[in-house]
């Protein structure tokens, strides 16, 4: 049998490597694409967007690795999105876009947050100190909800004490249930009017009032 010549061994060498990269390569990307699923289906949405990242530097044309990571880059705009961090979710979406540009997903998203910064501005412009109005209105729902707690501690206790004043308690704290919703519900009208028509003019020389006195006491 005639011995290759040096340059065929160079070749059948090359080739050997070439094939060897790309098996390593291809158990590189399904290695980091099945991290990325692991992390993703318990949650952890940071490292599951690191592992599809390290696939995507490996093999940007991967599929898995691509519908991956725009899926998670997706769930972490939402959270920065409900969070009020729109300039944040605007750039995990631009990211994503790269390799999805056609998601229905992101491109709904990245509507919902150009919405909701004009409706931001124009409540800003309206109602400088709509933020700390807001904050108050939900510590005082919140409290609605540990007075409706009470109420129900009351009812089970009977369940089992059948003594009436635990029902005295509950219809007593029902009773002022009732008028914190009614007073919570007048407050919160106030806050959607001037979110809506902005604050009243102040007297000459004088500065607009404080969030809180703008609104009905509690």
């Amino acid at each position: 049998m005639k011995p290759l010549s040096p340059l065929a061994c160079l070749l059948a060498a090359l080739l050997g490597l070439t094939g060897c990269s790309r098996t390593v390569e291809h158990w590189i990307v399904n290695t980091r694409v099945n991290q990325g699923d692991v992390a993703l289906d318990r949650g952890s949405l940071h490292e599951a967007e690191t592992a599809y990242r390290l696939a995507l530097r490996v093999n940007p044309r991967d599929a898995r690795a691509r519908a991956g990571f725009a899926k998670v880059s997706a769930l972490i705009a939402e959270a920065d999105y409900r969070r009020g961090d729109f300039d944040d979710a605007m750039t995990t979406i631009d990211d994503a876009q790269r390799y999805d540009p056609q998601s229905v997903r992101l491109l709904a998203l990245r509507s919902q947050i150009d919405d909701a910064r004009l409706k931001r501005e124009i409540v800003i412009a309206n109602y400088p100190t709509y933020e700390g109005a807001g904050l108050q209105l939900q510590t005082a729902y919140a409290t609605l909800n540990d007075s409706t707690k009470d109420i129900l501690k009351n009812l089970k206790r009977f369940s089992y004490t059948y003594d009436t004043q635990d029902l005295t308690k509950a219809i007593r704290t029902s009773y002022e249930l009732q008028l914190d919703v009614v007073k919570n519900t007048n407050r919160l009208i106030a806050y959607r009017q001037l979110v809506e028509s902005g604050v009243p003019a102040a007297e000459k020389g004088d500065t607009l009032a404080p969030a809180g006195s703008l609104l009905p006491l509690p």
